[in-house]
């Protein structure tokens, strides 16, 4: 068996999450209080008791996502469970590079904080939406945004194979989703988002969060980690700071970076993140 583990993203959160581990584990609370003490933001309070409104706050969810995950890894860590490869879907990536010990925890944590607060703070004036779209492939959502005639709304997060996020204005987004249901989708869902990630209207979120990667530390690869942005292996000879400067307004490539981890042999995925874990016994063809 060889394992990967996967990262989930924002929308993912719901309240409540993590709170069995946290009573369970104390290595749990070790987690959730250093990342309070570097944040000064009580991120267990708000995960398990807050608001969904104050929880879907885009600076509070990648902060609560990111801890929940890395608290994880530390139940593993402890259990000697390893992953050969590991991805993660926009904000999941961070947890992976940490993870992987490219960035530091504490470098980490304060990073994905900032990333949460300019990709919230920075956000065009405008309504906005993210959905997803099921049962159609790639340029068929690509031809379902392209008819929209509403506003801006592109293809945001390519996550599997018939399953792709658009991201946009929340009129585009809305007219959409009807273009997509009279051309076959099966189904699409509105996210729990606020912004039009992955999309240009977030370069201001990218120009900050690249003044702070101008401040973080690449280390050595640990684990080798699958980027958004292409579906390739980083490497520390890659611009990392450019790349995920990048990110906040570039398309993720998801489906792109579960198929190159299946290439390398990987046949065992474990998600890490607010969801009921889970594992996906994975043939070459699903993808």
């Amino acid at each position: 068996m060889k394992l990967g583990f996967l990262f989930p993203g924002q929308g993912s959160q719901s309240i409540g999450m993590g709170q069995d581990l946290y009573e369970k584990y104390d290595l749990v609370k070790e987690v959730y209080e250093k990342v309070k003490d570097l944040t000064k933001i009580d991120i267990a309070n708000i995960s398990f008791c807050g608001s969904e409104e104050e929880l879907n706050q885009t600076k509070h969810t990648q902060l609560a996502i990111l801890t929940m995950s890395l608290a994880i890894l530390e139940i593993l860590k402890k259990n000697d469970i390893k992953a050969e490869v590991t991805s993660g879907l926009s904000l999941g990536e961070y947890s992976a590079l940490i993870h992987s010990g490219a960035i530091a925890f504490e470098e980490g944590v304060k990073l994905v904080q900032k990333r949460g607060e300019y990709m919230q703070e920075l956000v065009p004036e405008g309504e906005w939406l993210m959905a997803a779209i099921m049962g159609m492939d790639e340029k068929q959502v690509e031809e379902v945004c392209q008819k929209v005639t509403k506003g801006f709304v592109v293809p945001a997060n390519y996550n599997t194979i018939g399953q792709i996020a658009i991201s946009g204005e929340k009129e585009a987004v809305e007219q959409a989703e009807v273009i997509a249901k009279e051309l076959g989708a099966k189904k699409v869902r509105i996210l729990k988002t606020v912004g039009p990630f992955h999309t240009e209207k977030l370069i201001k979120a990218s120009d900050k969060l690249r003044e702070e990667l101008e401040q973080v530390m690449i280390h050595d690869f640990k684990i080798p980690v699958v980027k958004n942005l292409d579906g390739t292996i980083y490497s520390k000879e890659q611009d990392i700071k450019d790349i995920l400067a990048k990110h906040i307004v570039s398309p993720v490539r998801f489906s792109k970076s579960l198929q190159t981890m299946l290439d390398m042999g990987i046949d065992t995925f474990v998600e890490i993140g607010p969801r009921k874990n889970f594992i996906w016994i994975c043939e070459k063809n699903i993808y």
